[in-house]
């Protein structure tokens, strides 16, 4: 039902997640992400509430990615069917999939990611995005979004997919990428690597605009000048 990678860039110490699922809006409700802090992905049957409360021990407690994961699990008296994962600002990860987890369900970690997904065609799809992710070239954005494409090749969910998300953040407090698709008939992920291609070539301006609007570009529309 949910397939999924989180990552940081060791260059830029960007922290992101990409995501898809044959459910509506998966961005809606399982990708978290903080900057300078870490990325989680709350999947399988969903608790949204474990994306911010796994975040906060990272950053208020400190705790390393598997005590944090621990800690906020063990107040879900449900998490056998939760599957999350957890990277920090350092590059160290976590996963859990439960026993309720749905269908052929893996998880993997690779170098500075986790991948996984539930409902799978079958594990190899979470293998092949590990490894894409670290072959991958680019920002971190682009080598996501080859580890998505890479799952969808190795076979994917064993239903059809919806919904897609990507979701980056850097140095401000803010996503600097955060874009979605929630519903598509077909190629979702297609869908929002291009909503990358269209989004990558604008997201500095958009930085500039927010911390220096003197300095930034005019679109030419109605009142921008």
């Amino acid at each position: 039902m949910t397939f999924s990678i989180i990552g940081r860039c060791a260059q830029t110490g960007q922290l992101g997640i990409a995501i898809s699922s044959s459910s509506i809006a998966v961005g809606a409700r399982c990708p978290w992400v903080r900057s300078g802090v870490g990325a989680v992905a709350t999947q399988n049957v969903t608790l949204p509430a474990l994306g911010p409360q796994i975040l906060d021990l990272l950053e208020d407690q400190q705790l390393a990615p598997a005590a944090a994961l621990d800690r906020a699990l063990g107040t879900d008296s449900w998490h056998e069917y939760r599957q999350v994962t957890v990277i920090d600002g350092q590059g160290r990860t976590a996963f859990f999939s439960g026993n309720e987890a749905l269908g052929v369900h893996h998880a993997v970690a690779g170098e500075q990611c986790v991948a996984a997904g539930n409902l799978l065609e079958g594990v190899h799809v979470i293998e092949a995005m590990a490894q894409a992710f670290g072959s991958a070239s680019g920002m971190l954005a682009e080598r996501l979004l080859a580890a998505m494409h890479a799952a969808m090749a190795a076979g994917g969910e064993a239903g059809p997919v919806h919904s897609a998300a990507l979701k980056i953040v850097g140095d401000v407090s803010w996503p600097i990428a955060d874009l979605r698709v929630d519903w598509a008939d077909a190629d979702p992920i297609g869908k929002l690597d291009d909503l990358w291609q269209a989004y990558r070539p604008q997201m500095q301006d958009y930085l500039v605009r927010a911390l220096n609007p003197t300095t930034a570009p005019s679109y030419g529309v109605p009142g921008d000048e």
